[in-house]
């Protein structure tokens, strides 16, 4: 580390504290008044390696993060690239060196400032990452150590480095893109459909964008429950993919037309519709319900990058709709659905590990610039999956690996 060590000290009290020391003139002064206050310290070097990982990263002194500087759906217009101090890890707290961040449609829900009006900018873009500890506090060393692998799932991910409390940390085998699909995209399927969908054997499900980042994992959570599923997707390569998991019916919504498809070869109607799309999507959706058929609405990306956020829909007639088939529509925001994050995500590893499930990413080596390769490559990111042009999870590479003493 250039210009910052973290040290473990012997107060007064005989507990054990952190301070940061900073070498120079000033690192200098504050180093004697420790001393002074401590009285008796104890500094090791050796041990001090276990909470900042100055050996082996070579952790700069400065990184850059993505930062939503002004209120708008158009991400590019929203957020800059900004250079700030690499940040201190706190007691309980994780400095993590990110290698690869997820893009979702959300985040230019999250430039717009729609999920919480009373924050104002400037704030830290990003909600997932995963990658190596390379710095953690007294109390994160119970469950953690330098070169350790985690993922997470907060705000500030868009960064070289991020600090993330332990707690909000996931251990991970190793910092493979695939990890990072189940953090939002794996979870919000596997739990939508297990607290909403009340799936049974022998079922029809509709994924609608289901070679997409969460559409991919709802058609594989549906079908290990012995349901048919059929999927929407906008290319050919796409229903090939589809089919490649498990989907019995692709619909290339640019070669068919989704209303008069579902109408000739499901008359019976969908039982379950996972719906990501919004606006006709939806209303398709809608008319195609079975008796006592559900329809989960987990977003309308069509309507995110308008001034509203929202996509048309005629809802005029919709509780007649409803009461006719007894049918429902139920929403789903993963954060009010947390209690049930730890076992999706074990369960979810559990399955990757055993080959039970694919984790598709698409760190857009297909786009016309090529590998989304760092950070500033985040806006090229969400510009493609904006495009459509996305199969499975898009995954931006922060960070090569490093080259240090780290488990990596």
């Amino acid at each position: 580390m250039s210009s910052r060590l973290l040290l473990p000290l012997l107060g007064r009290t005989g507990r054990r504290t952190i301070s940061v020391i900073s070498w120079g003139r000033r690192g200098t002064d504050a180093l004697s008044r420790v001393h002074a206050a401590a009285r008796r310290s104890i500094i090791d070097l050796s041990y001090s390696a276990h909470f900042m990982d100055f050996k082996g990263s070579s952790i700069p002194s400065s990184m850059k993060k993505l930062v939503v500087t002004k209120l708008s759906p158009n991400f590019r217009e929203a957020v800059s690239a900004q250079t700030v101090a690499v940040p201190t890890p706190g007691d309980a707290d994780l400095l993590i060196r990110n290698r690869f961040v997820g893009i979702n449609a959300s985040d230019i829900n999250y430039s717009s400032g729609r999920y919480d009006p009373s924050v104002k900018p400037p704030f830290d873009a990003g909600f997932e990452g995963i990658g190596e500890v390379v710095g953690l506090g007294l109390s994160a060393s119970s469950r953690y150590t330098v070169g350790d692998t985690v993922a997470y799932f907060g705000s500030g991910a868009f960064a070289e480095y991020t600090v993330v409390p332990a707690k909000e940390t996931v251990p991970v085998p190793a910092v493979k893109p695939e990890f990072l699909t189940l953090l939002l995209s794996g979870a919000t399927a596997y739990i939508a459909l297990k607290r909403l969908g009340d799936l049974a054997k022998g079922e029809t499900v509709l994924v609608t964008a289901a070679a997409g980042g969460t559409g991919q994992f709802a058609v594989q959570f549906a079908k290990q429950a012995g349901c048919h599923v059929i999927g929407t997707c906008s290319s050919n390569e796409k229903a090939g993919f589809l089919k490649s998991i498990g989907c019995d019916r692709p619909i290339n919504y640019t070669a068919e037309d989704l209303a008069k498809t579902l109408r000739k070869e499901y008359p019976q109607g969908i039982d379950v519709v996972y719906e990501s799309v919004g606006g006709s999507v939806l209303e398709v959706a809608v008319n195609r319900l079975a008796n006592k058929g559900r329809l989960i609405v987990i977003g309308f990306i069509s309507g995110y990058q308008s001034a509203s956020g929202i996509p048309p829909f005629r809802g005029e007639t919709l509780p007649v709709k409803l009461l006719q088939k007894s049918a429902s529509i139920r929403g789903f925001f993963l954060p009010h659905f947390m209690s049930d994050y730890s076992e999706a995500l074990s369960s979810m590893i559990q399955m990757f590990a055993t080959g039970k499930l694919v984790c598709e990413v698409d760190c857009g080596d297909l786009a016309q610039e090529g590998r989304f390769i760092g950070l500033e490559s985040v806006f090229r990111a969400v510009d493609y999956l904006y495009a459509g042009k996305n199969l499975g999870k898009v995954v931006v590479e922060v960070a090569p690996p490093a080259v240090s003493n780290s488990k990596l």
